[in-house]
C-alpha cells in the first residue's frame, strides 16, 4: 500500500506503483483545470532521464535551464543500488499567462526512484505515465544501457554522447546498435556543426568548388581520447564527397591515418592528438588539395581562427565569431534534434564504422 501526499501542484508517495502514478497525475491536471483560469501543458514530447540518484541535482538543474526550449513532459527514472519498490513525486511546475486574463501553461515533472534490478523492465514501469500524443525522447547520461534497451520500444530517439565513453570502439558499436533500431541523437555530433558548417562555407562559393575534387590530404586534430569525434567528422566528410571509406589504422597512439578512394585516387586521412586541447572534442583541422591549396580551421578565442593558402603561398586569416553553443546549449539541440533526426548522421555513422574496419 502507497503512503501518499498531496499538496497543491504536488503528489509523492512511497512504496507507489505505475498505477498510483498515472492516476494521482491526472487528478493533478483535473484539479488544475477547475481553476478560474485556463491551463495547459506546455508539452511537445516525453522527455525521459534515466540517472543515479548522487547526480539527481545537476541534471535537474541543466533541464531546468533547458526547458523553455524543449517544453516536455520530463520523467526522472532515479536510480538507487539495492532498492525495492518505487517511490514516487509528481509536480505541476505553474507559469504566467502571456498576457492579462489569457490562458497560463503549466510544465510537468515526474521523479520516480527505483533499484538497478527494475531497470530491465523499466518499459513497464514507464509506459502508463507517459503523454500518448507526442513523441518520446531517452536520456541515460549515467549509462545503464539495460534502461535503454528496455524503452526502446517506446521511444521516438536516443539521446546520448558518445564521448562518454572510455573507448571509442565501444562507442562507435553502441551508435551503431541503437541506430538498427531507433534514431539516435549523439552530442557529440552535434558539437561538431561549427566544423561541419564552416568547411561547407569555405568551399561554397563557386570559385572555390573545384577545389573539392582536388582534396588530397584530410587531417583532423583532436583532444587525447575523442578519436569517436574525428571519426564522425571524417564519416561526415567522406559521406558527402562520395568517397569509398577504407580501414584506418586506429590503433597508432598519435598519428592515426589511413586512406579513402576519391574520384582522382587516394585520398590520405589522419587523426592527430592535441595534447593543448583542454576539452574533449576537436581542436582543428586541416584540407590540403593535389594543386597547392589548404585551408585550416583551430579553435581559438571568440572563435574558431581560419587559414587560408594559395597555391602562390598568398595566405589569409579570419576569425568566425559564435562557434558554440555551449554545453547547455549542445543539450537543449539534442533534445530538439532527437525529434527531427539529422539525415547526414545516418550515412556518417556507416563511413566511420567502414574506417574503423579492421585491416
Amino acid at each position: 500500500m502507497a503512503t501518499a501526499l498531496a499538496t497543491p501542484g504536488v503528489w509523492s508517495a512511497r512504496d507507489t506503483t505505475p498505477a498510483e502514478i498515472e492516476t494521482a497525475l491526472l487528478r493533478l491536471m483535473h484539479d488544475r483545470s477547475e481553476h478560474d483560469r485556463v491551463q495547459a501543458p506546455a508539452r511537445v514530447l516525453n522527455l525521459i532521464v534515466v540517472i543515479d540518484k548522487e547526480w539527481k541535482g545537476e541534471v535537474s538543474n541543466r533541464l531546468d535551464r533547458i526547458s523553455h526550449d524543449n517544453p516536455a513532459r520530463t520523467i526522472m527514472v532515479v536510480v538507487e543500488p539495492g532498492m525495492k519498490g518505487l517511490n514516487a513525486m509528481a509536480t505541476l511546475i505553474h507559469g504566467e499567462p502571456s498576457e492579462p486574463g489569457g490562458a497560463a501553461v503549466f510544465r510537468e515533472r515526474i521523479e520516480i526512484e527505483c533499484g538497478s534490478e527494475q531497470l530491465d523492465h523499466l518499459d513497464t514501469i514507464i509506459y502508463p505515465v507517459l503523454a500518448t500524443e507526442v513523441g518520446t525522447v531517452v536520456w541515460s547520461p549515467h549509462g545503464h544501457p539495460e534502461a535503454i534497451d528496455s524503452l526502446r520500444g517506446l521511444a521516438s530517439s536516443v539521446l546520448m554522447d558518445s564521448l562518454e565513453y572510455h573507448d571509442w570502439r565501444e562507442a562507435l558499436t553502441r551508435l551503431c546498435e541503437l541506430n538498427d533500431h531507433v534514431d539516435v541523437s549523439d552530442l557529440a555530433w552535434l558539437r561538431s556543426i561549427p566544423w561541419r558548417e564552416r568547411v561547407a562555407a569555405a568551399f561554397d562559393p563557386q570559385v572555390w568548388r573545384p577545389s573539392l575534387l582536388e582534396i588530397s590530404k584530410v587531417t583532423v586534430r583532436m583532444h587525447p581520447g575523442s578519436t569517436i569525434s574525428a571519426l564522425l567528422w571524417l564519416g561526415w566528410m567522406a559521406s558527402r564527397m562520395g568517397w569509398k571509406p577504407g580501414p584506418m589504422d586506429l590503433n597508432a597512439e598519435d598519428n592515426k591515418q589511413g586512406h579513402v578512394l576519391g574520384p582522382n585516387g587516394d585520398i590520405l586521412l589522419s587523426i592527430d592528438n592535441d595534447t593543448t586541447m583542454p576539452v574533449p572534442g576537436l581542436s582543428g583541422l586541416t584540407i590540403e588539395t593535389s594543386k597547392g591549396l589548404s585551408i585550416a580551421l583551430d579553435r581559438g578565442a571568440g572563435g574558431l581562427r581560419a587559414t587560408r593558402i594559395l597555391p602562390n603561398g598568398d595566405e589569409t586569416d579570419w576569425t568566425i565569431l559564435g562557434a558554440s553553443r555551449g554545453e547547455d546549449g549542445i543539450l537543449a539541440h539534442g533534445v530538439t534534434h532527437a525529434m527531427f533526426p539529422d539525415a547526414l548522421f545516418e550515412p556518417a555513422l556507416v563511413a566511420a564504422r567502414d574506417m574503423a574496419a579492421s585491416k
